[in-house]
């Protein structure tokens, strides 16, 4: 009897042992995940520092208005246009084409939705019944007025048939 508690205390502890084991490496592997994310962190702070200095404004110069001229802003755009790889600039359409397709898409949408709305019309007339017919239904009689139903009559305060 004693034999079999100590194999079964023994295989228990090993059990226990095992499981802190497969803990402690999951603990070291979480903190080096840790240290590298921490690490990467910092590197990317560190090349955001200059640009985020460079984006601040200096006190006394007010920040670029927002509401600038269209054609200075269009001058601007082709500026920078010009400035990429040919290759590039092919696949940077055309701002008239993408304005025109646009238009084209929207002019689609207005024609199908006039074409819906006039057949809600249509099928809104089919649906309304002719002249003569719709006087007889108009000129139903209204239901009678609800009927005044006697009370129940009220049961007699009666002692319980409960024994006691």
């Amino acid at each position: 009897m004693k034999k079999l508690f100590t194999l079964t205390m023994l295989i228990s502890f090993a059990v226990v042992c095992s499981c802190q084991k497969q803990g402690s490496a999951a603990e070291r592997q979480l903190a080096q995940l840790k240290a590298e994310l921490d690490a990467r962190q910092k590197a990317l702070d560190e090349r955001e520092n200059p640009t985020a200095s460079a984006l601040a404004v200096p006190s006394g110069r007010p920040l670029r208005d927002k509401t600038r001229d269209p054609e200075e802003a269009k001058a601007e755009f082709e500026q920078r246009i010009k400035q990429l790889p040919p290759d590039a600039r092919r696949l940077i359409p055309d701002p008239e084409q993408v304005r025109a397709k646009r238009e084209a898409k929207m002019q689609e949408r207005r024609a199908k939705r006039e074409r819906r709305l006039q057949e809600q019309m249509e099928e809104q007339e089919r649906m309304k019944p002719s002249g003569s017919a719709a006087l007889p239904a108009a000129e139903a009689p209204s239901p009678p007025p609800l009927a005044v139903y006697p009370q129940p009559e009220a049961s007699s305060p009666s002692p319980s048939p409960t024994p006691r």
